[in-house]
């Protein structure tokens, strides 16, 4: 039996890899039949103390793909991350993939703009190669996948359903570690609640696809998968909490999180496509902190 005949090459292909350095999980999804795939959610390895990026997360996705003789036909985001930078812009270089994304990463966009005076950065979406809206579908190789609008984390926040596989971006976590916060600039934990419950409508069998793990205490190891059934059971929503109960605990946890290590130069990145901003006249790009004093008259300006 040849290969491409084998059972597996008939079934869809998913492999994740986790990112130790971010908990985040990017995946190669395919057709091992008609050789293509999209890559979801790739990491951009990036050093904060340093301020270096290093390629070996993305190098390391597209070696796999090539021993699988897959070629990559899209980037997928599934929000504009807060909490690493996004590779897809060298996946567009080295294979010409196109990188998509949700279509409301214009109001995201929009909202960050005037944060770090980003004069060079579009509002239109036009940094992405397409903008996805609910029902949106896509084709890799035999299979088609469908884009599900599942807002709260961010309001450009999307879901990628394939066959009986959905990745769900942040909206939520494994059962055991709960769901996303919601407190983000655009976040809403209404809309959050509505999402997720979107999602559980699917068939109970449905598999679903983190994009971060922490590993919950008392968990030995790092997983991503589960189930529709599994999730009806997430330590948040499970016995039949209703809207008011859901949003009244995210409100109160979500004041307690600390800001993610690399929000604000994830966010410089990643509602750009991935890319820097313009580099400077020395040719060096920079990403901007925007400090917020506490009491402005302490604050030295000379």
């Amino acid at each position: 039996m040849t290969k491409n005949s084998s059972p597996e090459a008939e079934k869809l292909f998913i492999e994740g890899s986790f990112d130790k350095a971010t908990n985040t999980i990017s995946y190669l999804v395919g057709d091992l039949k008609a050789k293509e795939a999209v890559i979801i959610d790739p990491v951009l390895d990036y050093d904060h103390r340093s301020g270096t990026v290093d390629t070996a997360s993305v190098e390391a996705l597209l070696k796999r793909a090539k021993e699988l003789d897959l070629k990559i036909i899209w980037t997928l985001e599934t929000h504009a991350h807060a909490d690493h930078l996004s590779g897809s812009p060298m996946i567009k270089l080295l294979t010409g993939a196109k990188i998509g994304i949700g279509e409301y990463i214009t109001k995201v966009q929009e909202i960050f703009r005037p944060v770090f005076a980003a004069d060079d950065l579009n509002t239109d979406g036009s940094d992405f190669d397409r903008l996805f809206a609910d029902g949106d579908e896509i084709k890799i190789g035999r299979f088609t996948m469908e884009i599900m609008h599942t807002p709260g984390h961010t309001p450009a926040d999307i879901s990628y359903h394939i066959e009986d596989a959905v990745f769900v971006g942040d909206t939520m976590f494994m059962p055991d570690f709960g769901t996303a916060r919601a407190d983000f600039p655009g976040g809403d934990a209404e809309q959050l609640f509505d999402s997720i419950h979107k999602l559980l409508r699917l068939p109970d069998e449905t598999r679903l696809f983190m994009c971060h793990d922490y590993k919950a205490p008392g968990r030995d190891n790092f997983a991503w998968e589960t189930n529709v059934k599994e999730q009806k059971n997430n330590k948040h929503i499970k016995n039949g909490v209703t809207k008011e109960q859901f949003v009244e605990m995210r409100k109160k946890r979500d004041a307690a999180l600390a800001a993610p290590l690399l929000l604000l130069p994830s966010i410089q990145v990643n509602i750009r496509a991935g890319r820097f901003p313009k580099a400077e006249n020395n040719g060096v790009h920079y990403l901007l902190v925007p400090v917020k004093a506490k009491n402005s008259d302490l604050v030295l300006t000379a």
